[in-house]
């Protein structure tokens, strides 16, 4: 994801040697007629720490950031942003599977991400 590159820094190199430590959080649902206020940052925040603990355990890696995506069209992702993820911008919209850029602009999506550790960016550019 370009965005996600631009805003960490990464060349191809460095991303291919520290891509691992980039968790993608793919799926996240609340069912509409649970109406707990706040309920969404909050599974958000307790998930994003027990990762930090287990994701190591299981994989032997330590995550270092976070990241989703977000149909805009359909969601404005506000229980990310009140869980502390940072907006980096839009996806071109072409899908991962298309590698010839068939579909650019059909389904964008916007970027948001979350540093699990400190100084997360820096340390994606530099290991």
């Amino acid at each position: 994801m370009a965005v996600r590159d631009r805003w960490v820094g990464w060349d191809d190199r460095t991303r291919a040697r520290n891509l691992q430590r980039v968790v993608n959080n793919s799926r996240f649902l609340l069912l509409p007629w649970v109406g707990v206020k706040n309920l969404a940052s909050a599974v958000l925040a307790r998930g994003l720490s027990q990762l930090a603990v287990d994701w190591p355990r299981r994989y032997h890696v330590e995550p270092w950031l976070v990241e989703t995506l977000v149909d805009a069209r359909r969601h404005h992702g506000g229980c990310y942003r009140a869980a502390n993820f940072v907006v980096l911008g839009s996806t071109s919209g072409r899908g991962r599977m298309d590698r010839h850029g068939r579909r650019a602009g059909e389904a964008p999506k916007t970027v948001l991400v979350y540093p699990v550790v400190r100084h997360a960016q820096q340390r994606l550019r530099e290991s």
